[in-house]
């Protein structure tokens, strides 16, 4: 029997076009995978967006589905295409992936977790491989666009929200003035995954609760954005990375004492998301 891949909460109605994803805050390290590693339990969890399926957990409330990944990103990144396979990982490869994000370890499967340190101490099989894909990445990916295609039966149109944490010295590393340092980056493939007018929408709900905002830089979505990102089909997607030290002690994997104050924050930022897919709200989002 295939492991559950993912966790669904589904409003007790739908009334928003707005889905809710969080492809990287799953925390279900099997055993076997665990004794695979050479990673200690906390290093292996450094690529996890931790608690990020929690800060969102209210978005069913305002009529939007929320979907969550139940393996870790270490174990399998579905924010990965499943094609970007890593040869330098995988025994019986023959050719793979050529994206720089595979050159450097961070392909469908990885072969590192944050700061490039190694998973294993060896390769794996490509039949393993696969079976991480047809267990978790297609299962999940399925289940997504089907919630997305039921969103544009309903209304029209559908809009996705990917939901993701960020590491403090990944935004610090990028800019020169710790005083303009973003709270949440917001990417939309420098425009091409979502119509304008919505993100600056989206922008002004979290600047709305005290948010600093900032856009594309250093993350302007990868493969879900660029994949189900298509405004010219009615089906927009935008993927909102948050400052990690907001809410949690980064180096003891903890909630911190905001994490609360956070949570309330982001489900007031989630209302207001989800507010502009309900029909009323469409025309001032038009694509």
């Amino acid at each position: 029997m295939s492991p559950i891949a993912y966790d669904l909460h589904m409003p007790d109605k739908i009334t928003s076009c707005v889905v809710f994803a969080s492809p990287h805050s799953g925390r279900c390290y099997s055993p076997e995978f665990l004794r695979k590693s050479v990673l200690d339990p906390a290093a292996i969890r450094s690529s996890e967006d931790a608690f990020v399926d929690q800060l969102y957990r209210a978005a069913p409330r305002y009529g939007s589905p929320f979907i969550t990944a139940r393996a870790p990103r270490a174990f399998v990144d579905l924010n990965r295409s499943a094609d970007e396979l890593d040869p330098a990982l995988i025994d019986d490869m023959r050719g793979g992936g050529h994206s720089p994000r595979v050159a450097s370890g961070l392909g469908v499967v990885p072969r590192v977790v944050a700061n490039g340190r190694c998973i294993y101490n060896g390769k794996l099989t490509f039949a393993e491989v696969e079976q991480r894909l047809y267990d978790h990445w297609y299962p999940y990916h399925n289940r997504l666009q089907t919630l997305l295609d039921e969103s544009r039966a309903i209304f029209g149109r559908a809009i996705l929200i990917d939901c993701h944490s960020m590491p403090r010295e990944a935004v610090m590393g990028h800019l020169k003035s710790s005083r303009k340092r973003p709270d949440i980056v917001l990417g939309d493939r420098f425009g091409s995954s979502a119509a304008a007018g919505l993100v600056d929408q989206i922008d002004a709900a979290f600047q709305s609760e005290g948010f600093r905002t900032a856009r594309n830089t250093p993350f302007a979505g990868a493969f879900i954005t660029q994949h189900y990102g298509r405004p010219q089909k009615g089906q927009s997607a935008v993927q909102i990375e948050i400052d990690r030290s907001l809410y949690m002690d980064e180096a003891r994997l903890k909630p911190n004492a905001d994490f609360e104050t956070v949570q309330a924050r982001l489900s007031s930022v989630a209302a207001q998301i989800a507010r502009l897919g309900r029909p009323d709200a469409m025309p001032l989002a038009a694509e």
